[in-house]
Order: structure tokens, then C-alpha cells, then sequence
């Protein structure tokens, strides 16, 4: 899960800064895990670009083609301004920082949840096994050698 690792680090070093780690732990990745899990998990969530137009998006994202972009707009449409705010509020953080940082975020963490272009059966299992590897290593750390 180095990718992984790499990725969230990468991703908030750009959105925030580098602020805002707790552990070498991005709040903003958790937050962007919790924020599947209560949306259905992947599925849920996948469903919930379609019903608002931007399926497209979110298939790109699960597919092993290249990731369409999503603006802070769009995330909004989506999820709606109070899951946002909800988020900031928990992190101490601008609306705009957040959102700005989980349209970075989303695409990216999806499609590393889908390596095969597909979502897996055990959706429930991987978020699960995503936020325990968050718990026991942090975001800029680095990945022992395959």
C-alpha cells in the first residue's frame, strides 16, 4: 500500500499545505473513508455521481482508463454543501480548503480502492483494512520493499 501512502501525502502536501496531520496521519483521508462509508461504501457513493449527473466521473475513476477531474462545485452537487461543512467544522478547516481537497482526493482514493476497474464484493472489508492501515502507519511514511 505504498502508492497509497504516497498518494495521500501528495495530494494534501497540494490541498493543505501539509497542515493539519496528526501522526503522519491525513485527517482529510480519514475524513474522505468515513465519508464513503457513510454514503453505502463505494457503491453508495458511485450511485450517488450517477443520480446527480457526474456517473461519467465516477467510472473513470473505478476503471484502469485515466481519471476525469472533479471540481469542488461538482462535490458539492454530489454530496451537498452540509457534508462539506460537517467536515471542515471536525477539522478545524476552511470549506474551501476541504473540498478543494477531497475533489483532489476522491478520484485518486477510488481508484486505488479499484485496482481492478471494478469495485471488489468485499467493499466493506477494504474500507475497513484502508483505515486500520491509516492507524498503524502514516500518510508520508515510507513502504518496506516488495
Amino acid at each position: 500500500m505504498g502508492l497509497l501512502d504516497q498518494l495521500a501525502g501528495s495530494v494534501l502536501s497540494g490541498a493543505l499545505g501539509g497542515a493539519q496531520q496528526q501522526q503522519g496521519q491525513s485527517p482529510l483521508l480519514q475524513a474522505a473513508m468515513t465519508l464513503i462509508q457513510q454514503n453505502g461504501g463505494l457503491p453508495g457513493l458511485l450511485a450517488k455521481f450517477q443520480q446527480s449527473g457526474l456517473g461519467q466521473h465516477a467510472e473513470s475513476w473505478v476503471s484502469n482508463n485515466a481519471n476525469l477531474p472533479i471540481t469542488a462545485d461538482q462535490l458539492h452537487q454530489v454530496l451537498g454543501s452540509g457534508a462539506i461543512a460537517g467536515i471542515a467544522s471536525q477539522l478545524g478547516l476552511d470549506h474551501a480548503q476541504v473540498s478543494g481537497g477531497l475533489a483532489q482526493l476522491l478520484p485518486q482514493l477510488v481508484n486505488q480502492m479499484t485496482p481492478n476497474g471494478s469495485v471488489p464484493d468485499n467493499h466493506s472489508d477494504l474500507l475497513s483494512e484502508g483505515l486500520a492501515l491509516l492507524a498503524g502507519r502514516g500518510a508520508g511514511s515510507a513502504a518496506p520493499a516488495a
